[in-house]
């Protein structure tokens, strides 16, 4: 791809016809590692949905509120994310009886999120870490080239947090992730956007920053 992936001029996004952010200039480029940053209700939730909207067949969209149906396994939930590459009656086929290739495939994804022992159980049953899982698991099905994370990894404990982030990263050609654990963010990520005041107030090369760099993102 030439040129960036995203490319935002002065622009006001908002959210069901509420202004959240002013004036918000970027640029992200194929392969790099973004995090957003930021108290909660800064507008990070709001600028990712914006930018997912952008090319919304190019992305793979982890959303905070999971979305999941409660009532299937983690297995239907994880296979929802591939819902659109196949016909109607393939997947009622695989709602009813999952069909060889489809088990290989899912079982691989649900082994690299550590969830594979509960794959066959209802996400009602599930822990809120499991489900986040599910939730990312139904991103990584889709294979897309961007991936775009609204604190996939919260509800899961740092050591693990930092092997999902890695793995995301490993899988998609650019990522963008609003992340409420600095340390994260910057072992993670090769670039930090700060949102405070709603506005973009910090813009810089992982590299270049520390934890006491972003601590007024939360003053």
């Amino acid at each position: 791809m030439n040129g960036p992936v995203f490319s935002l001029k002065n622009c006001q996004v908002g959210y069901e016809g509420e202004i959240i952010l002013h004036n918000i200039s970027l640029d992200i480029s194929p392969g790099e590692r973004v995090a957003l940053i930021g108290k909660s209700g800064s507008g990070k939730s709001t600028l990712l949905k914006h930018l997912q909207t952008l090319a919304p067949n190019e992305i793979a969209f982890c959303p905070q509120s999971h979305g999941l149906v409660p009532i299937l396994s983690a297995f239907h939930n994880i296979y929802m994310g591939d819902l659109h590459r196949h016909s109607f009656f393939y997947n009622l086929l695989n709602l009813i009886k999952p069909q060889k290739k489809v088990l290989q495939v899912v079982h691989e994804i649900a082994a690299k999120l550590g969830i594979e022992p509960t794959l066959f159980t209802s996400i009602d049953k599930l822990s809120g870490g499991q489900q986040q899982r599910v939730n990312i698991g139904r991103a990584l099905i889709q294979n897309r080239k961007i991936f775009i994370g609204d604190e996939p990894t919260s509800s899961i404990d740092d050591y693990q947090s930092k092997d999902i982030v890695s793995l995301i990263c490993q899988q998609h050609e650019t990522v963008i992730l609003a992340l409420h654990d600095v340390e994260l963010a910057l072992n993670s990520c090769d670039r930090i956007i700060g949102i405070k005041d709603k506005q973009i107030s910090l813009d810089a090369p992982s590299s270049s920053l520390n934890v006491s760099n972003l601590v007024s993102l939360y003053q």
